[in-house]
């Protein structure tokens, strides 16, 4: 196609073939550190569940959706936020496809081209072709082991107010074992970002996938049960929880914010059958039973990974996530890491360098690496981390 004919926010996007591949494309040879995809030990048996859902729920599931989302599912996901301090009604909730359908819509509903957003670097790499389809530009803040400098981003907001600048329209921040770090933002910054918001006039778009995949620790509050003057708008799903083929999230902000949200869902409704499989499964005993696995399997998980690593990889650099699917490696400058990623690709090894995680609005660091232990068996990890440590030591001695 003719590039003359694209619109401006479609030409800063990738011509190239897609960049995901998915389990059942490779060789079970090939060892996947690369997305997060969900253990095949944890996904639940859900056949009851839609058995029950197209017998005695047949002309619900079967016929066009709600466009917010099926109403007991609202008031479900309502009091499950609720538990963790929120005060949300079924009408501050709307039912998305996934969580990515969820930032889509909060960028058509904030964002002009041209309009600039606060991000960390590094950040969750597949939010950026979605903010930059919008026309949005990127304002990158970094982060330390408590999460997001807080103060740094205070400090940039003045200068760009006294250069007369406008105000980012919103921050962007996985709070809860970011991806792709695994750092969990601090209380008192927690505490000190939804200040500043407020302050500012900014909005803050919590995506918090992984929050009740936890291994350890007391729970931290929300920065939506933080939230007082509807400055907060926070993004969640099931896709890491339960399984990410059901693409059911949810967005939770003011009632007029979710009823505009509504008015741009072009879906027909968010996939009705699907939503009362979800609502009767969390409903179920079975579903607390299942958190508990999900917990257990993939801190095994990461016990593995990191012990691996310490075995064949002493050298680099990795803190200790107390949940979520990743482990952020950190190596010599020196270390190339986007040739690690290929040279471990080309050995069976799928992951991510480290430097897709930067939106590139300053020099990228390139020294690295994105591992995923949710998809690969203990055997597996251990095995592809072999094979990464052999191809550090090759490229060394080079």
């Amino acid at each position: 196609m003719n590039p003359s004919i694209l619109a401006r926010r479609a030409l800063a996007l990738s011509a190239g073939p897609a960049g995901r591949h998915f389990p059942f494309e490779f060789d079970p040879e090939v060892v996947l550190f690369d997305s997060g995809f969900a253990s095949p030990a944890v996904l639940p048996d859900l056949t009851h569940f839609a058995q029950e859902a197209l017998s005695r729920h047949r002309d619900e599931v079967l016929q066009y959706a709600p466009s917010q989302g099926h109403p007991e599912l609202r008031q479900w996901l309502a009091e499950y936020m609720n538990e963790d301090g929120c005060n949300l009604s079924a009408a501050q909730v709307l039912v998305v496809n996934g969580a990515k359908n969820g930032l889509d819509l909060i960028c058509r509903l904030l964002l002009e081209e041209g309009d600039t957003i606060v991000v960390t670097a590094p950040m969750y790499f597949t939010a950026i072709p979605i903010f930059r389809g919008h026309g949005a530009q990127f304002m990158e803040i970094g982060q330390d082991g408590e999460g997001l400098r807080v103060d740094v981003l205070e400090e940039a907001l003045r200068r760009r107010e006294q250069a007369g600048r406008p105000a980012p329209k919103f921050i962007y921040t996985v709070p809860d074992f970011h991806n792709p770090t695994g750092v969990t933002l601090s209380r008192a910054r927690r505490v000190a970002l939804v200040e500043l918001a407020a302050r500012r006039g900014i909005a803050v778009v919590e995506d918090n996938p992984y929050r009740r995949v936890r291994f350890e620790g007391e729970a931290l509050p929300t920065l939506k049960s933080l939230d007082r003057g509807g400055w907060v708008l926070h993004v969640g799903t099931f896709s890491k929880l339960i399984a990410p083929g059901l693409r059911i999230g949810w967005v939770a902000a003011d009632a007029d914010v979710v009823s505009r949200l509504r008015q741009m869902k072009a879906d027909g409704g968010t996939n009705p059958f699907v939503q009362r499989l979800v609502l009767e499964f969390c409903r179920s005993p079975d579903f607390a039973a299942h958190v508990r696995r999900v917990q257990t399997v993939y801190r095994e998980h990461r016990d593995c990974m990191l012990a691996a690593l310490r075995q064949e990889l002493p050298q680099a650099s990795v803190d200790v996530p107390a949940g979520g699917y990743y482990l952020w490696l950190e190596f010599d400058p020196r270390v190339d890491g986007d040739a690690l990623a290929r040279d471990a690709a080309a050995a069976g090894v799928n992951l991510i360098a480290g430097s897709r995680f930067f939106a590139g609005m300053g020099d990228v660091p390139r020294n690295h690496l994105r591992l995923s232990f949710s998809y690969a068996s203990p055997a597996q990890i251990e095995a592809g981390v072999a094979r990464l440590g052999r191809i550090v030591r090759q490229q060394e001695v080079r």
